[in-house]
């Protein structure tokens, strides 16, 4: 029996590697702790500088905030790998079993 192309099958459909996540996950944390870091020395320059009363709470508030945002991300799980193919495939079998082959 003549095969006709068949697209390459992947062998793997493994999620990317500890160490890739570990450090995106770093990353995003210490992306938010420094945003928190920033707000709450902007909350101590407006208050000093006598700005609308306001102005530095949004700021402080922001800053006890932010540490609950970022080790909720910190700890998201691993995102899965875009491009793997579907867990199960219904059609394989059917394949498989049109071309005698198991």
């Amino acid at each position: 029996m003549a095969r006709g192309k068949s697209e390459p099958v992947r062998i793997t459909s493994a999620p990317r590697a500890h160490s890739d996540d570990l450090w995106s996950r770093e990353k995003r944390y210490m992306l938010t702790m420094g945003i928190r870091t920033a707000c709450f020395l902007i909350a101590v320059g407006t208050f000093l500088a006598h700005a609308p009363s306001w102005i530095p709470w949004v700021f402080i508030i922001s800053s006890l905030i932010l540490p609950y945002v970022a080790v909720v991300m910190a700890n998201a799980g691993v995102s899965p790998d875009p491009g793997g193919p579907d867990p199960f495939d219904p059609t394989t079998d059917a394949k498989a079993l049109e071309d005698g082959t198991s």
